[in-house]
């Protein structure tokens, strides 16, 4: 099982221990987006940042999306079928390995471990500067999914 994590914050005002953290977790921009294996360190690093993320679990179909709308290789080429790593024949596969926690975005290393997405179409529909349970967008976001479709 896999965590899609977004950046919802910007860059400033940011302490140095939290910019450590999303640096680890490649999430270097406001609006980049990610996909991290559930483990204790990687939830660990999220709640230590639940202020300026946004995650959720996610299947197959929001990654094989990400993977064909936003995916990029080096230089920052759209990934193509044709391109995609030797073990892997269509961007299907791919997405399936990393939900099935195969292989990470990191371990690939033709291929970005970050998704640029653009502000969401129609805007935020709750507050971005407070929790979920507090009626905003970060932390542990149940709606995140809803969001991410508008902001491919």
């Amino acid at each position: 099982m896999v965590y899609l994590v977004i950046r919802i914050r910007g860059i400033v005002n940011i302490p140095s221990w939290a910019e450590k953290t999303l640096e680890n977790l490649n999430l270097r921009k406001k609006f980049n987006a990610t996909i991290v294996t559930e483990n204790n360190q990687t939830l660990g690093m999220l709640r230590k940042v639940k202020d300026i993320v946004a995650w959720k679990s996610v299947d197959e179909s929001i990654i094989k999306e990400l993977l064909e709308k936003r995916g990029r290789k080096k230089g920052l080429l759209p990934l193509k079928n044709s391109g995609l790593p030797s073990n892997y024949k269509t961007i299907d596969d791919l997405a399936n390995a990393i939900h099935k926690n195969n292989i990470s975005l990191s371990e690939l290393e033709d291929l970005k471990p970050w998704f640029s997405l653009n502000p969401p179409r129609g805007g935020f529909k709750r507050k971005t500067k407070t929790q979920y349970t507090q009626k905003g967008t970060l932390g542990e976001n149940n709606e995140l999914i809803d969001l991410v479709r508008r902001m491919i």
